[in-house]
């Protein structure tokens, strides 16, 4: 099936553009599946359908679509300032399982819920956990680059190596404020400066670490 003409506003400029593929006939579409360690609610369930919809119109335009999406089934900290304790441990303790099971338990009723909405599922649908080695070689890969620094509780992704960091989302990176919305990080450069790898805290050992 041949192609046909696509316009989709573009976040970068914002403004309605043709849209080109990388390759010809092909698209590659990466979405975010749900954190399993509860039920999806509508909220959640409104993101699958716009990209269901947005899958569709691609596929109805004539490209051959390769969706990935993944889940997440570790790793979600319960604060703004990603620290605290790990929702999927916190959510095994509450129920009297082990995270392994509440997260096979809540993928499956995810799944059930995207099929009963009609939503196509994914090309690829992959765990967080089935990809930790690949996870901690790109984030060594970024700090031997000089994009990281390491501190008392995780790795940070260095900001400032990033020229136009914040672009996409038309942020005020030199109005921002350390320690507005959340609490401060001692040692840590900007206030755009994420965590790539959190420690584990010295006086506990987390159900899920590597």
């Amino acid at each position: 099936m041949a192609e046909r003409e696509l316009r989709l506003f573009n976040s970068d400029g914002r403004r309605l553009e043709s849209f080109e593929p990388r390759v010809r006939g092909r698209v590659g579409l990466y979405t975010c599946g749900l954190t399993v360690y509860n039920y999806a609610h509508i909220g959640n369930l409104r993101a699958y359908l716009f990209t269901d919809t947005l899958r569709r119109t691609l596929q109805f335009k004539g490209y051959d679509v390769l969706h990935v999406m993944n889940i997440t089934d570790v790793g979600h900290l319960t604060s703004d300032a990603d620290e605290g304790d790990d929702k999927m441990e916190q959510a095994a303790v509450r129920r009297g399982k082990t995270v392994w099971e509440l997260a096979a338990f809540y993928t499956r009723e995810f799944e059930q819920d995207l099929a009963a909405l009609g939503v196509l599922p994914a090309s690829v649908s992959c765990k967080a956990t089935d990809h930790i080695q690949e996870m901690i070689a790109f984030a060594q890969r970024i700090e031997s680059n000089g994009y990281a620094y390491a501190l008392e509780d995780g790795l940070y992704f260095d900001t400032s190596r990033v020229r136009d960091s914040g672009r996409m989302a038309l942020l005020d990176v030199e109005g921002l404020r350390a320690g507005a919305r959340v609490a401060t990080t001692e040692g840590k450069r900007s206030p755009t400066d994420f965590v790539l790898w959190r420690r584990s805290p010295r006086d506990k050992q987390r159900l899920m670490e590597w």
